[in-house]
Parts: C-alpha cells; structure tokens; sequence
C-alpha cells in the first residue's frame, strides 16, 4: 500500500490557500473560513515561508491576548515546518504528522510548493485502499470477477 503523496494530490488537486507574512491575521482567517480549510500556507514571494492553523490562532492569538486584526501572521506562524515531496508515501506522511503533532503536511520538490496533505487526506486514502481491498478479496472468495 506504499501509495506516494503524488497520486494523492492527483486525486484531491494541488490547490493550496497562501498568503503574504504581511497580511493580518483576521484576513488570513477569513480566506481560510470562505475556503473551509483549517490552514493557510505563508509564501514569501515563492518560498514558503511558514503555515498558519486554527491552532496557532489559539495558542498565539487567543491566549496571547493579541488582535487578530493588528496582529500580522508573520508573528504568529508556524516557522519549523515539516515537509514531504511528491514521493514520500502516505504512510510516511502520517508518521511525520504524528511525531510532529500536526494537521498539515506542505509537497515540496526542491523550493517549490507543490501541494498541500492534511491527516483527513491521507486517513481517507487509507480507509478508500482497505475498502478496495475488502471488495476484491469478497468478489474473490465468492467468485465474482469485475467484468
């Protein structure tokens, strides 16, 4: 089941929310809301520059006592990303988030962003695999090949 993230992002598209280390954080919320997306991907110019999460605006926004709408997501977002390329299975991606305790997972190929997984990617491409599967193995055991 080794799947690499590349069929994966052919599957669910590479699109992924950016935004300016400029731009304020109440900004950033807002396209994240319109776009029911738990992240926005901070680019400088065309390098990444960090991730923005619902969870960095709790913990560095709320409890903080900042202002979203003075405060710029350059001071509030997740630096020490960890990444993946286009090659890096599935599975690696869970372990990776794991260990890191986080949500998102940025596809990178050398300095370009290419994609973006998130733990609800990869558990749902698991769980569509094992189904797969499950329904082989029946047609198999009662002799129902797919025409």
């Amino acid at each position: 089941m080794d799947t690499p993230v590349q069929q994966l992002l052919k599957r669910k598209g590479t699109f992924v929310l950016r935004t300016a280390p400029t731009a304020s954080v109440y900004e950033s919320i807002q396209r994240m809301v319109d776009h029911n997306l738990g992240s926005i991907v901070v680019m400088e110019g065309e390098a990444l520059a960090g991730i923005f999460t619902e969870r960095d605006y709790l913990r560095r926004i709320v409890l903080q006592g900042r202002t979203s709408r003075t405060t710029a997501v350059a001071e509030v977002m997740t630096t020490d990303l960890v990444t993946a390329t286009s090659d890096t299975t599935v599975e690696t991606c869970l372990s990776l988030m794991t260990e890191a305790r986080c949500r998102h997972l940025p596809v990178v190929e050398g300095d370009r962003l290419i994609g973006l997984v998130s733990i609800g990617d990869c558990v749902k491409h698991l769980l569509d695999s094992a189904q797969a599967q499950v329904h082989s193995l029946q047609n198999y055991v009662t002799g129902r090949y797919p025409a």
